[in-house]
């Protein structure tokens, strides 16, 4: 496994083991649809950047998940988001400039699980950088150590660890890590 992950010391953050992901539209646009149609309502998701977090959750199923000159739209009727993951070429009046396109475009998907002291996972998640290394989204996975209503969960319930298990296997043909099982604590405060 250490061949696909490597370990990055985050300021603020901590130690995170990253899992790359590919890039091109085609898997992403898979992956973010069948994680927005099928686990809507197991996620927390928005953008998670020095000084914010918005942590979203979604109140029901998507209406509409569509891709168009690049942008993944994921609309729930209420309100949607955009997220580019593909070719930006922009309107025959208004094309966009490549530097900007390739600014705008995810080129950076990972799967991470973030590390405490003990070297044992705290959180899982996804998370996207556009062509600058700016964060675009960043998707929380279902935590053992925390129940569905986000307080502590005692003893952790590992059961919550079934879409990160599954998107492992999925994304990167990885079987279940017993590591992860080792969890244990509160996942937030360092």
């Amino acid at each position: 496994m250490s061949a696909l992950s490597r370990v990055a010391d985050e300021p603020g953050t901590g130690k995170i083991e990253i899992f790359p992901l590919p890039t091109d539209a085609d898997f992403l646009h898979g992956l973010l649809t069948r994680l927005f149609e099928a686990h809507w309502l197991e996620i927390v998701f928005g953008p998670c950047v020095q000084g914010a977090v918005f942590e979203i959750v979604a109140e029901r199923a998507p209406k509409k998940i569509g891709l168009f000159d690049g942008y993944l739209t994921v609309d729930f009727g209420s309100w949607h988001f955009h997220l580019c993951i593909g070719e930006n070429k922009g309107g025959p009046r208004n094309p966009t400039p490549a530097d900007l396109a390739a600014h705008r475009r995810t080129a950076r998907a990972e799967l991470y699980r973030s590390l405490g002291a003990d070297g044992a996972p705290r959180s899982w998640g996804l998370r996207f950088y556009n062509g600058a290394g700016e964060q675009q989204m960043t998707v929380f996975l279902p935590n053992p150590l925390l129940t569905p209503e986000m307080k502590p969960a005692r003893p952790p319930d590992f059961s919550r660890l079934a879409l990160w298990d599954k998107l492992r296997a999925d994304c990167l043909g990885l079987a279940p890590d017993p590591l992860d099982r080792a969890a244990k604590g509160f996942p937030c405060g360092g």
